[in-house]
Parts: structure tokens; sequence; C-alpha cells
């Protein structure tokens, strides 16, 4: 199934053969219900800064202040991701200054909190550390334990979003 390579490319075979499965047996949506039934009130632009803030201000707390935290609606579609975030340098006078903004793709405001604090947490990461790499991912499991099971649901949870739109 396409779709499932999309969202599951770098997963072995056997466990994309699984996925396919919950999915011919219509059994995809009640799994991903019955663990993140939680829905979050983090609606708003504001709501999501106070929510990274949060967490930042938990696990980050020396680390490059963030200027901008938004929902962003053209991130899936333009930049096929869920989530970014960028860092500007600029030299103002004799000093560089750095600007860091996380942008949150408007795909998790109705998501379960468990996937969008799972998205925060890897956008917090790359303050840290820039590439995906075995630093990052450790900081990652350190801010959230479970952080590599959340991020496959999450991509269970996009694959069911457009199965529904397809029906």
């Amino acid at each position: 199934m396409q779709l499932v390579d999309r969202y599951l490319a770098g997963y072995a075979d056997s466990v994309r053969f699984q996925v396919v499965q919950l999915i011919e047996k219509n059994k995809l949506k009640s799994y991903l219900d019955g663990k993140y039934a939680m829905a979050h009130q983090v609606r708003s632009d504001s709501d999501l800064r106070q929510f990274v803030m949060g967490l930042k201000n938990q696990y980050l707390k020396k680390s490059a202040p963030l200027s901008k935290v938004v929902y962003d609606n053209k991130i899936h579609v333009i930049k096929n991701a869920l989530g970014t975030h960028s860092y500007v340098s600029r030299v103002q006078g004799s000093k560089i200054k750095s600007k860091n903004e996380i942008h949150v793709s408007s795909v998790f405001k109705s998501a379960p909190k468990a996937f969008l604090e799972m998205i925060v947490v890897h956008e917090l990461a790359h303050i840290k550390e820039k590439d995906h790499n075995k630093a990052f991912y450790q900081l990652c499991q350190h801010m959230l334990p479970d952080y590599h099971q959340l991020e496959f649901d999450m991509r269970l949870y996009l694959i069911q979003k457009e199965l529904l739109k397809l029906t």
C-alpha cells in the first residue's frame, strides 16, 4: 500500500505488513482511539507558545531563546514535514544575534496531546542538536521517554487521517 510506504518507508517490511493488515481489517482507528483518545486544548498560537515554553523551561533552560512559536497551515504541503525549527543569525553591530523559531503543522491542532508533545519535543531538540543523530534522539528520549513509540503511532495517525479523506 503506497500510503503506508510513504509514512513508514524506513521501517521493516514486517512492520509495514502488520499496519496494512490493521487497515484491511478496519482496526487502525480503534487501535489509535484506544491509546490516544485524549485531545488537547492547545488551539491558538499563544497557547502553543505557552505549551512549548513549558517544555523548554523544564528540559532546556539554558538553551537559546525562542523568538516565535506558531501553528503553520502550509508546512505539511510545502515542506513535507510536520514541524520546523529555524534559526537565523544576524549581525547587529559587533555582535551576532541568533533567533530560533518553531513552526508546528496545523494538523496537530486536532491531534491527540501525546502527538503534539512529540512533535514539540522533536523541534525543541533541534535547538541543541541540528542533525538527526544519536545525540538528537537521546535528547528526545530524555524529554519524552516513549518518543520512538509516539513517533511511530503519530505516523499511523497520519495514515488514518488520509484514509478518512479517501472515504
